[in-house]
């Protein structure tokens, strides 16, 4: 699951896409428990790979120098791009066809109303491709339920995209088991075929390590935390509010700011910031809730910080500062994005792609909306201890049965989806075709209703360039989020297994499934701090210390990805 599934706006995807629908997602979590998932090759012991294990499996990196970015990356930072591009001067990353003209189906999940077969933009990148890829879109909201059912059943696709958050339960196993071993193909100069996957950073690569093989085609990522607290700027400066420094000046301006007389309330629910302002440990995936700290092999909810994180966020919804519709259990949230709108809140958790995709929604129809990102903040009012995001978290992988010539094919349509901003192929990827699904304002495209409805998360759910932000029409946006992930990149340190798939054993699976909905139970009062005492008892008890032991041999045993 990502950290904004709560409140429906989008799972954690490469910031330059916000302008399409994927950014409106609501992605729910949990993993049926299909003992028939796993492949009967799939290991139980668990473990990783990394050092000169990964290293032989890694493709070799040749950077792209298509175009230089306005603002290079830097401190795990996207790279940004504020300037628009004439089409006449896009370039060409793929001279030739490489598809061999094959058929190759995709199951992938989708947000929103999947286009029909056939529809332009599909007809138009399957010709640039040389490819007939065929798509089963999957709805993202229950994805998990579905991908179970395929991975247990024997009509796999030939390509299946699976998010970070949906691999929970047998589904890592079901990777290892089920899939094709990309190594033969893209490992070391092979990849070099391919010139826009050569250019995919090494850390998104390490992160397709799955049981020891090259498994997955990455979506690259920033490794800075990707929830930023969202704020309506415009109404800020009106009404004199100042931004915090501090979880205690936040609670003082949340109780400034809340007037349910007024229909208006600070927030919504906090409990990803208070995360990251406290300093817990990255959780979302099972390796990044554990690290070494002064010498101890340690799981996030055993620190004091995720339980004062938890009773910071509660406090807040128990004294009316955050706006009633995130009181109610996800599945009944709905889109807060009308209320956010309507300033009936005024500070948001949300995906930094958000950043710009709320500006761009609303300022041709509030011309003074302005909406900014907060700067995360120790909760004491010191520096903020940040922890890294993986640098990768959405893969496509290629089914185990799948011939020769297929996997050929696949490798071509990510060679295209994986082109830089600035190049015809990222262009048609990302807007379709001039004229049927944009057009050119000043000089910057702009999606129409046909291109709002195709051109939305499909191809570029099978490979992605390195992480950028590119919204040339709102070019102070593209500045403000990037320079943002650097400063807060400034502050971030990397756990011990980060950048690194770790498969725990079988039997240590399902230990944590409860904890996340214990977590908002606690937040919207339903259950105690204590409650989340008992259970931690509980998770060591019944196998949260031997998993401890586990870690902390792996570690010993293969190093840490982090630099």
């Amino acid at each position: 699951m990502t950290p904004n599934a709560a409140y429906p706006s989008g799972p954690s995807r490469r910031s330059f896409l916000a302008s399409t629908a994927v950014a409106t997602a609501a992605v729910a979590g949990g993993m049926p428990l299909l003992a028939a998932c796993g492949g009967s090759d799939s290991g139980s012991r668990g473990g990783t790979t990394s050092g000169k294990d990964a290293r032989k499996l890694l493709p070799a990196y040749v950077a792209s120098n298509v175009v230089t970015p306005d603002i290079p990356a830097k401190n795990g930072s996207a790279m940004g791009f504020t300037r628009e591009l004439a089409i006449a001067d896009l370039k060409t990353s793929v001279p030739k066809k490489l598809g061999k003209g094959g058929k190759v189906t995709v199951m992938s999940p989708f947000w929103g109303s999947p286009p029909k077969q056939g529809n332009p933009y599909y007809r138009a990148m399957n010709d640039q491709i040389g490819v007939d890829v065929q798509w089963r879109n999957q709805d993202g909201n229950t994805y998990d339920q579905k991908l179970g059912a395929v991975l247990a059943s024997s009509d796999i696709p030939d390509v299946v995209v699976i998010p970070g958050w949906n691999m929970t339960g047998r589904i890592p196993s079901a990777i290892t088991g089920k899939f094709a071993d990309l190594g033969p193909y893209l490992s070391g100069d092979k990849v070099k075929e391919y010139a826009n996957l050569a250019a995919i950073p090494s850390d998104a690569w390490q992160r397709s390590i799955f049981g020891g093989k090259l498994l997955g085609l990455p979506m690259p990522a920033p490794f800075v935390q990707n929830i930023v607290p969202l704020y309506r700027q415009d109404i800020f400066d009106k009404e004199g509010y100042e931004v915090p420094k501090s979880a205690d000046e936040f609670t003082a301006l949340c109780k400034e700011i809340t007037r349910p007389k007024s229909k208006r309330w600070a927030c919504g629910d906090m409990k990803w910031t208070a995360f990251n302002t406290f300093g817990v440990i990255s959780g979302g995936e099972k390796s990044l809730g554990w690290t070494v700290v002064d010498g101890k092999m340690i799981n996030r909810i055993e620190t004091p910080e995720y339980l004062e994180a938890l009773e910071w966020a509660r406090k807040l919804m128990a004294a009316g500062y955050v706006h009633p519709q995130f009181r109610l259990g996800k599945s009944q949230i709905g889109d807060p994005a009308p209320l956010f709108a309507a300033a009936e809140f005024l500070i948001w958790n949300d995906d930094i792609s958000n950043w710009y995709g709320r500006q761009a929604s609303q300022i041709t129809q509030n011309p003074d909306f302005k909406v900014w990102g907060m700067d995360l903040w120790g909760h004491d009012g010191s520096t903020p201890k940040l922890w890294a995001a993986n640098p990768a978290g959405i893969f496509a992988f290629v089914n185990k049965k799948a011939s020769e010539s297929v996997i050929h094919d696949v490798l071509a349509v990510a060679n295209v989806t994986a082109a830089p901003y600035g190049t015809k192929e990222w262009m048609m990827t990302n807007y379709g075709v001039e004229g049927t699904h944009y057009t050119l304002k000043n000089g910057v495209p702009v999606k129409n209703d046909k291109g709002n409805n195709e051109v939305v998360n499909a191809f570029v759910m099978v490979a992605s360039p390195a992480a950028t932000i590119a919204h040339p029409d709102l070019p102070d946006y593209t500045k403000g989020m990037v320079e943002w992930q650097q400063r807060m990149g400034s502050f971030t340190s990397k756990s011990s297994f980060w950048g690194l798939q770790v498969a725990e054993p079988n039997r240590y699976t399902n230990l944590a499934d409860n904890f996340e909905q214990l977590e908002d139970d606690i937040v919207r009062g339903h259950k105690k701090i204590s409650d989340m005492q008992q259970a931690i008892a509980d998770w060591k008890s019944k196998g949260g210390d031997k998993l401890r032991d586990w870690y902390k041999k792996l570690l010993d045993e293969n190093g840490s990805a982090a630099s």
